[in-house]
C-alpha cells in the first residue's frame, strides 16, 4: 500500500523557495562529500533540519535516476531526522550519482549525515 502525497516528508522538513536555496548556497558553513554526492548546509534556526535537491539533468541523465535518488535522500533525512542538527541542507549529485545501488547510496547518505552531525557539534562547541 503507497501513502498518497507527502506524507513521510512533510512541507517543514524541505526547502521550498528559491531564496531557501540561495541562503545555503551564499552561507554555506558546512560542506559534506560522499561518493557521487555533496551536501551543504548551513544552520536555520528552526530546530529542525530542512532538505534541498539538486539533481541536475547534466549529472543524472535519466529521470526515473534523479527520482530514485530523490527519494532515497528524502528517506534518509527522514529517518535521521531526530539526529540531523538544525541546518538547511542541499544535497547535490555528482556525476556517476546514478551508479551507485541503494543499499550504498543508503550508506553514502548516513555517513556523510554523521559527519555533518560532528562537524556541526564541533563548531558550536568552538
Amino acid at each position: 500500500m503507497r501513502v498518497s502525497g507527502h506524507h513521510g516528508f512533510p512541507p517543514r522538513l524541505r526547502l521550498l523557495t528559491a531564496g531557501d536555496y540561495r541562503q545555503v548556497f551564499d552561507h554555506a558553513a558546512f560542506k559534506v562529500h560522499g561518493k557521487g554526492l555533496m551536501a551543504l548546509a548551513c544552520p536555520n534556526g528552526l530546530g529542525h533540519p530542512r532538505l534541498g535537491l539538486v539533481f541536475s539533468k547534466r549529472n543524472v541523465r535519466r529521470a526515473v535516476d534523479r527520482n530514485r535518488l530523490k527519494r532515497l535522500a528524502r528517506e534518509s533525512v527522514r529517518l535521521q531526522q531526530h539526529r540531523l542538527p538544525a541546518v538547511d541542507i542541499v544535497l547535490l549529485a555528482r556525476r556517476g550519482a546514478h551508479e551507485l545501488d541503494n543499499a550504498t547510496l543508503h550508506r553514502q547518505l548516513h555517513g556523510m549525515w554523521r559527519r555533518l552531525e560532528r562537524d556541526v557539534h564541533k563548531s558550536m562547541a568552538s
